[in-house]
């Protein structure tokens, strides 16, 4: 079985129980967040080997995401728990309603976390280095980046030892609280470093400076492809020979957006994996997405086996006639 491992830190999550202001919440709801943990749990739904190398601490938060993890068939073995430092924490403060214009907004707690001590050591630990020695896929995000000098001296560890044979995906998960202050360029050097790479349309004028494919293709030109996913639009793949590939997104009745661009990024690097194309992995990605969309959580339950191939392997006009909503996956007629 192909084996992928994910490395980044997963933070406990608190959010009010009954959308009230933080200041008047009595209850908060208990759950976890991460967006490498999240294609975890994605890959593995996909029926891949899957692991979490990370760090957390030796508290109740580290044990609720260590036992998440587990019960959606990810490896945990790869993940050291901390007995000084904490897990880290953010808070989903919902909007308010006297600003109902203003949106959500999210309070993190990390700064010091277990996870935020991770660096080039983590990579004598025998389980993650064994980990990773057989790895078919590793996969990291710009957020592990920011987090400390360490955590980037990690990532430009893996990035350059020899393949042997493994692919790098690099997702750019741009988070404008934590490059406040940073040099956003390192961004570029470590996507470039990359075999593939994927980032958000919205997010590249961010952290590239620009949303221009071209131009995007340009500053990082050694990645095998890079995926641009153009929010409810499509998802477009450059490769290195010059070949594009766009894919429409699916029409889709939005739930919660959390979580969708996760799916997405399991859903295409399986269908890599897999030996699919760039058109078939990026369906697998936009199906993906759709599954989370139409639930409240991180992640949707795939269409059965059966029902997920036929909606990749269909035309391009029954592709554009599908309509999501509720999980289920119809053909709307006269499209």
């Amino acid at each position: 079985m192909l084996s992928a491992v994910c490395v980044g830190e997963t933070m406990a999550m608190l959010t009010p129980a009954h959308a009230v202001p933080l200041h008047l919440a009595n209850e908060l709801h208990f759950g976890i967040g991460g967006a490498e943990s999240n294609v975890a749990m994605g890959l593995a739904a996909m029926g891949l080997d899957t692991h979490w190398v990370s760090r957390v601490g030796h508290d109740g938060f580290g044990t609720r995401i260590l036992h998440e993890l587990q019960d959606h068939g990810v490896g945990t073995s790869g993940v050291e728990v901390d007995h000084s430092l904490p897990t880290g924490l953010y808070v989903k403060v919902p909007a308010q309603d006297s600003d109902p214009d203003g949106g959500s907004s999210v309070l993190y707690y990390r700064q010091g976390s277990a996870a935020s001590a991770m660096g080039p050591g983590t990579l004598s630990n025998p389980a993650v280095s064994s980990l990773l020695e057989n790895a078919a896929l590793i996969h990291l995000s710009g957020i592990t980046a920011a987090l400390s000098p360490e955590c980037l001296s990690l990532l430009e560890a893996i990035l350059t030892e020899p393949r042997n044979g493994r692919t790098i995906s690099f997702d750019v998960n741009w988070r404008e609280a934590l490059w406040a202050g940073q040099d956003r360029s390192v961004l570029q050097r470590l996507a470039n470093m990359a075999d593939v790479v994927l980032v958000g349309k919205d997010e590249a004028e961010h952290a590239f400076g620009t949303t221009d494919e071209a131009e995007l293709r340009r500053m990082m030109p050694d990645p095998q492809v890079l995926v641009i996913k153009n929010e409810a639009i499509s998802a477009i793949s450059l490769d290195r020979s010059g070949i594009r590939e766009e894919v429409p997104a699916l029409s889709v009745a939005v739930v919660e957006p959390v979580g969708a661009g996760d799916s997405f990024a399991a859903g295409y690097l399986s269908g890599m994996l897999f030996g699919l194309g760039q058109k078939e992995s990026l369906r697998r990605g936009h199906v993906a997405a759709a599954c989370t969309l139409t639930v409240h959580g991180d992640r949707g339950p795939l269409p059965h086996a059966a029902e997920l191939a036929a909606i990749l392997d269909s035309s391009d006009d029954v592709w554009a006639a599908i309509h999501v909503e509720d999980g289920q996956f119809n053909t709307r007629t006269g499209a």
